[in-house]
């Protein structure tokens, strides 16, 4: 049997790929004590909190990821993606996505719109001080 790495390329939501975290709630100070601070503890890279003006065009990816859907559960999760006030609820809101399109396309498809999606929040690796 051949490893995973050999028999096929990891997948979009796989071992291989580096994981999407939230977008941090917090802002990068300006003080020089402070920023030192918040980099010790961040959670992430200064990127990791976008600005708010990202949000509209994030919502209308979000919403467009799901315009070729027709029912119930796609009216109820377009509605909540109209109403998300920050990239964080968006985030969460990946999981219901993926799960919509699923069941009304495929989960290859869902791999797909999420990979897409994916791009509006940051990557980060794992960190050498996190245990596993």
């Amino acid at each position: 049997m051949l490893p995973r790495s050999a028999s096929r390329p990891a997948d979009s939501v796989g071992f291989g790929r580096a994981p999407v975290p939230p977008p941090s709630l917090r802002t990068a100070p300006t003080a020089a004590w402070d920023r030192f601070v918040f980099w010790l503890t961040a959670p992430a890279a200064l990127d990791a909190a976008p600005p708010l003006s990202q949000l509209p065009v994030a919502r209308q990816e979000f919403v467009d990821s799901l315009l070729d859907l027709q029912g119930s559960d796609v009216h109820q999760l377009s509605e909540r993606i109209q109403q998300a006030r920050t990239l964080r609820e968006l985030w969460h809101l990946r999981a219901d996505l993926y799960r919509v399109v699923a069941l009304h396309r495929s989960q290859s498809e869902a791999e797909r719109r999420l990979a897409r999606l994916n791009g509006h929040f940051p990557k980060r690796g794992r960190s050498r001080l996190m245990p596993l």
